[in-house]
């Protein structure tokens, strides 16, 4: 049986091969987008998160929508428009 986030970008680090450079971060397409945010912002990871601005969350949205559209072969726009279509 598998568990949740199996195949997500969250769990395992998906890398677009064409971008791939031994040694170096690597372009993902999981959260790492708003850890390199809170970093930058010197965060201490104390609660309350501090809030993200609009850019970090459009940016991670497009990360996962990217990758989504990746692993899929559809469009998101399609998907939400009909989410059965997934299942032709």
């Amino acid at each position: 049986m598998l568990g949740d986030e199996a195949l997500t970008p969250d769990s395992s680090r998906f890398w677009p091969a064409d971008q791939y450079e031994p040694g170096g971060p690597q372009p993902s397409f999981d959260k790492q987008y708003v850890r390199d945010h809170v970093e930058a912002i010197g965060w201490d990871k104390s609660p309350p998160a501090p809030a993200l601005p609009s850019d970090v969350v459009a940016g991670t949205r497009q990360r996962y929508v990217e990758a989504f559209e990746l692993l899929t072969g559809v469009s998101f726009n399609s998907y939400l428009a009909d989410p059965a279509v997934l299942q032709t």
